[in-house]
């Protein structure tokens, strides 16, 4: 009786600790997989049901730190083989976004799924609604160069949906993921606008070939373009990534000092290059 005792009593313990597992440990967690990039500072709640201000900075050490006006809240619920993360933000996150997270033999599986996507896939045809904007001066806290830039403006994430599949160690990306930057301007130029601009990260995982990157302008002074892989899978993968800028006729004077930090200059054009 005293070894069924001991048994339950540890049992109840644990399924304490589970339940009432203070937020602060999904904090720690996901400031040490971003390398303190991303950071949910004054976490409050549990695990499974909490709230936290997100914080962009440059990393370990960097005194460089960028807070958004409301608080992130999320719900973690059991699914299946994994569990269900749904969070919401007046601010920046339309309505309540779900992010659901499997787990198999030798495999994790994120899916962001869009509206009206098909339940077999979590993919919908078609461009996806956006399920959240920004304001592009949080981007600041990543430190050099946006602390230069010190942009404004607003970014828009959209998605028809998309798949993140971890196999063995390798991570496979299905799907499309639009980032939006609209009305961009910056304190290193005297325009009010700068433009707009769609950087396009799209994957299909049955053709074993990299995600692509791809940026364009949709409109304004400062033309932007180029495009890109990751390469890699895990702490070896990487971004490679070739573009360049350019003003538009009239507005190359206002455009010099952006330019020269911009990239590479090469003429009358900056030479953009990653990885």
């Amino acid at each position: 009786m005293k070894r069924w005792a001991v048994a339950g009593a540890a049992t109840g313990v644990l399924v304490a600790l589970v339940a009432f597992a203070p937020a602060a440990w999904l904090a720690g967690a996901l400031a040490s997989a971003t390398g303190q990039r991303l950071l949910l500072a004054d976490a409050r709640g549990t695990v499974w049901n909490g709230n936290a201000v997100l914080i962009l900075t440059g990393g370990e050490g960097s005194r460089d730190a960028s807070a958004l006006p409301d608080r992130l809240h999320w719900r973690l619920r059991p699914t299946g083989a994994g569990f269900t993360l749904h969070a919401s933000q007046p601010c920046c996150i339309n309505g309540e976004q779900p992010l659901r997270v499997a787990f198999g033999l030798g495999r994790v599986r994120l899916e962001l799924p869009a509206a009206g996507a098909d339940a077999g896939t979590g993919l919908a045809a078609g461009p996806g609604p956006a399920f959240g904007q920004w304001p592009a001066a949080w981007l600041t806290g990543l430190g050099t160069p946006w602390n230069t830039l010190r942009p404004t403006g607003t970014l828009q994430l959209s998605s028809p949906g998309l798949v993140l599949e971890q196999v063995q160690g390798r991570w496979r990306f299905t799907g499309r993921l639009d980032l939006t930057l609209a009305t961009l301007a910056s304190r290193l130029s005297t325009l009010d606008s700068l433009g707009s601009y769609r950087l396009t990260l799209s994957g299909d995982a049955a053709g074993e070939q990299p995600a692509r990157l791809q940026l364009l302008t949709t409109e304004g002074a400062l033309q932007l373009s180029g495009s890109g892989e990751l390469l890699g899978s895990g702490a070896a993968s990487r971004l490679r990534f070739r573009g360049q800028a350019s003003a538009a006729g009239g507005y190359e004077a206002a455009l010099g000092n952006l330019l020269n930090i911009i990239g590479r200059r090469q003429g009358a054009s900056s030479i953009i290059s990653i990885g």
